[in-house]
């Protein structure tokens, strides 16, 4: 179904540092422009009304520079509360080519139009929240074939079909793990349910947990997957230059260390995985990159003066003979020099309590890194026998992990050429191959 013109939306993209979402979102319109489609994005910036087109481009690129002053928020709002029946006109961004988005390209979806409504994403969320309604964007002839909704939000677009990627459903899985309300989470996923033209998945594991907890017929479904994609350029930097990075911005050995990256929060248990570290005896840093999000001081608490009377108190783990503090903690890294940070590593660990796909261990596998991660949640579905699997609530597991591949670097080389092998099987062209049987599938063609 090539040709058609397909909207995206930009709300994780207008995050400034990236999200696994964001990543997704970046990836689908990717693929979507290389099976030939026309891709329009939509964001929802606090952008102020200025005349000139470039002006209005400029401040696109800056919005937290350039947004209306906070006290017009609560009129906006309210103002926006009472004309929801009218729904939402998404207005063109100019192209003017005044500003040099160079800095923005790591970051930047692929795109044909480019278009905005004042604050929609936080005012549809607050709309939904308070008083159950979900709010519609329209768009001047012509509007979008099909609306790709990349998470789930209480937005529709008019006179297209709507699709909405449901990635996990951890909120009601692991409900202590998020900062959800439960009551409102659940009511989004049903209004989802019941309205959606179709849903999207990125496992089989969230395809079973949407059937079975939201009871959705399995046809209104379709598991696309990801794709796990790397620039070449990263990939083959010389080791020696890697190594030299390393050390300059860090002050790590290359192949001289452990690493964990993404979100602090507690579907990541990064606290158990510190445990498990720390009574491994090992002498290799275990690095940490990652923003603290929600609940992270829980996560975070073994690194605090008092962590060695918390972990004989808390943790039984059996042959603890000397406890370390030697985890380096940094907060986000850019994309190029987290992929060096992964090549260098003698594994990364990935022991999530439940994740919906399971990208960081596919983007260590493709880069040749030995990966530990979970027994739970779609981990299993997606690493296959490439991995090492761990029960993520014992850390005694993850410690025996750990020292299973720092002991054995004949198990460290079988891990990572399976794991080049296993991410493979994630290719952009399956990728490209499994959205384009979607689309066909919503026009009646599958």
């Amino acid at each position: 179904m090539p040709g058609r013109r397909i909207l995206v939306d930009g709300y994780n993209l207008s995050l400034e540092k990236g999200t696994g979402i964001a990543t997704y979102a970046r990836n689908l319109t990717f693929a979507l422009k290389d099976i030939g489609h026309t891709v329009d994005m939509l964001y929802g910036l606090r952008l102020p009304p200025l005349k000139y087109p470039a002006a209005r481009e400029m401040t696109f690129f800056d919005p937290a520079g350039s947004r209306p002053p906070r006290w017009l928020d609560g009129y906006d709002r309210m103002r926006f509360a009472a004309t929801w029946w009218r729904g939402r006109l998404a207005r063109p961004v100019p192209r003017t080519g005044l500003v040099i988005e160079t800095n923005f390209r790591a970051r930047m979806p692929r795109f044909d139009g480019l278009y905005n409504v004042d604050g929609l994403y936080a005012k549809a969320n607050g709309l939904y929240r308070y008083m159950g309604l979900p709010t519609t964007v329209q768009f001047a002839e012509p509007g979008p074939d099909i609306a790709h909704w990349t998470c789930p939000l209480p937005v529709r677009a008019r006179r297209a079909k709507n699709i909405y990627t449901i990635h996990d459903l951890v909120p009601m899985r692991l409900p202590f793990t998020t900062l959800d309300v439960n009551r409102r989470f659940v009511q989004l996923m049903e209004w989802i349910a019941a309205t959606a033209d179709h849903i999207v998945t990125i496992s089989e594991t969230s395809k079973r947990d949407i059937v079975n907890l939201l009871g959705v017929p399995e046809e209104k479904i379709t598991n696309t997957y990801q794709a796990v994609d790397i620039p070449k350029a990263y990939l083959d930097k010389p080791q020696d230059i890697v190594a030299d990075e390393l050390k300059g911005m860090f002050g790590l050995d290359h192949k001289g260390y452990f690493l964990f990256f993404g979100a602090i929060e507690p579907k990541k248990n990064l606290g158990r995985l510190i445990q498990g570290y720390l009574a491994s005896g090992l002498k290799q840093p275990l690095v940490i990159i990652g923003e603290e999000a929600w609940l992270s001081d829980q996560e975070l608490r073994f690194l605090a003066g008092d962590h060695v009377d918390h972990l004989s108190r808390l943790v039984q783990l059996g042959d603890i003979t000397q406890v370390r503090r030697d985890i380096r903690r940094f907060g986000y890294a850019p994309f190029p020099v987290l992929i060096s940070l992964i090549r260098g590593a003698i594994a990364v660990a990935a022991p999530s309590l439940y994740e919906g796909f399971g990208l960081p261990a596919l983007e260590a596998m493709l880069c040749g890194t030995p990966v530990i991660t979970s027994s739970e949640g779609a981990s299993p579905e997606i690493a296959g026998d490439a991995a090492l699997l761990v029960d993520p609530y014992d850390p005694t597991q993850i410690r025996d992990a750990l020292r299973a591949i720092a002991d054995n670097p004949e198990r460290a080389g079988e891990l990572a050429a399976k794991g080049r092998d296993r991410a493979a099987a994630f290719s952009v062209e399956r990728y490209r191959k499994n959205l384009a049987a979607l689309y066909d599938k919503l026009e009646g063609r599958g």
